[in-house]
């Protein structure tokens, strides 16, 4: 290979790189000591070749450092959302956008198994998944125990059409937890009222079973 051709190769190659590959964060080097920001950097370019998001990860670490969390502890959370990312981008697939992809990573930082993406996907193969992932999140976050929040999700995604029902069942239930009620019943109950209220998609007819079964499949 002559000089102009490897020439010519190389700025392809470069070309097809992400822009800020190696270039570090002006945020982290405002905010972290050199031994981290340097691994820091590493995981985000790591995710960069990937094509995974960046911001989520120079955002946590800029959260731990605003903590006050040492070294150790800022790689440790920055790594692990780095895995849980490309755990969701896997159980996702790749047609699945960044929102999406974070808010899985999300989930399943709440102990939502990555089958459980996959089969919201298999559900809702042409809708952003966002939405239901983000309300998956928060139900566990207000007390709602993963298997039951993750049971409900599936069954409203199976059986409704849109993103209300989402909205609905995650503002219903933040009242109902305020005034006092139990969070496992009071997203059942929810669910169980959106189910039996709300027009299911074409050809999908909901049934005692699919009430009565909300709070009851395996996550």
């Amino acid at each position: 290979m002559n000089a102009r051709c490897f020439a010519t190769l190389a700025s392809i190659v470069v070309a097809g790189l992400p822009a800020a590959l190696g270039a570090q964060d002006p945020r982290l080097q405002e905010r972290l000591d050199a031994r981290t920001r340097s691994a820091v950097q590493q995981v985000v370019d790591s995710a960069a070749t990937t094509r995974l998001p960046t911001e989520p990860l120079i955002d946590k670490a800029l959260e731990g450092a605003s903590k006050g969390a040492d070294n150790a502890r800022i790689m440790a959370a920055v790594r692990a959302l780095a895995r849980r990312l490309g755990e969701s981008r896997l159980a996702l697939g790749t047609s699945a956008n960044e929102a999406e992809l974070v808010a899985g990573a999300g989930a399943l930082s709440q102990g939502i198994a990555p089958a459980t993406l996959s089969r919201l996907r298999t559900l809702r193969p042409g809708e952003r998944l966002t939405l239901p992932l983000v309300v998956l999140t928060d139900l566990i976050a207000r007390g709602v125990p993963p298997s039951t929040a993750s049971s409900v999700i599936v069954s409203l995604a199976g059986t409704v059409s849109g993103s209300e029902a989402f909205a609905a069942l995650r503002r219903d239930v933040q009242q109902d937890i305020v005034a006092g009620a139990d969070p496992a019943a009071a997203v059942s109950l929810r669910a169980r009222a959106l189910l039996a209220a709300l027009p299911p998609p074409p050809g999908k007819v909901v049934t005692t079973t699919d009430m009565e079964n909300t709070s009851a499949r395996p996550e």
